[in-house]
């Protein structure tokens, strides 16, 4: 199912180094004719890193979407039954959050609405970027893959030479993933080794 005239929710967590890569999806999103609304958890808002201010970050995502983002739990809470989203991605998905939505953690934007989402039984897509996918959290991981209605972004170990437990999702993948979902649907295969 193509996302013209689809409402989709893009969420950011702070994985800081993936967002280079994460940003031309949302811009694909937007050339397909999808409407993004972008959310932002707490970290995004208020963590300088290397790789850029909090406050740069808000900026370019305002002007890519046209739309300020979703920063607090009160403002994303009526994107379940007053402004019901047709899918909402999480894009990257950090540890922590995973750990978090994994076990009904609901404590930022980003995962009110992606529990939002759920709640009208509409696809929540997570592209997932953490360094212990394959240890602590990777439980947590399989309990997000065996949900109902939660898809997620092909991927694999991003260097399993020096960090052999982290995972990261192949982002290039997310537009088709996002089209599978809409139709109830994993984009196949999931687990992909970084070529």
């Amino acid at each position: 199912m193509k996302v013209n005239g689809k409402h989709i929710g893009f969420g950011l967590t702070g994985s800081h180094c993936t967002y280079e890569v994460v940003f031309p999806q949302i811009k694909r999103l937007i050339d397909e004719g999808a409407k993004v609304t972008p959310f932002v958890t707490y970290t995004v808002q208020s963590t300088d890193t290397r790789f850029g201010e909090g406050e740069e970050w808000l900026q370019k995502i305002t002007e890519l979407t046209g739309i300020e983002p979703v920063n607090s739990i009160v403002k994303a809470e009526p994107f379940g039954p007053n402004t019901p989203l047709d899918c909402m991605i999480i894009a990257p998905l950090t540890g922590n959050s995973i750990s978090k939505f994994a076990n009904a953690m609901t404590d930022s934007p980003v995962l009110m609405a992606a529990k939002a989402t759920m709640r009208n039984q509409s696809p929540v897509v997570l592209g997932i970027s953490t360094n212990d996918g394959l240890g602590l959290n990777g439980v947590n991981i399989m309990k997000l893959m065996a949900a109902k209605n939660i898809y997620f972004v092909p991927f694999g170990q991003d260097d399993p030479v020096h960090k052999q437990n982290s995972l990261v999702a192949h982002m290039d993948y997310l537009l088709e993933t996002v089209e599978a979902a809409l139709e109830g649907k994993q984009l196949q295969p999931v687990l992909r080794t970084n070529s």
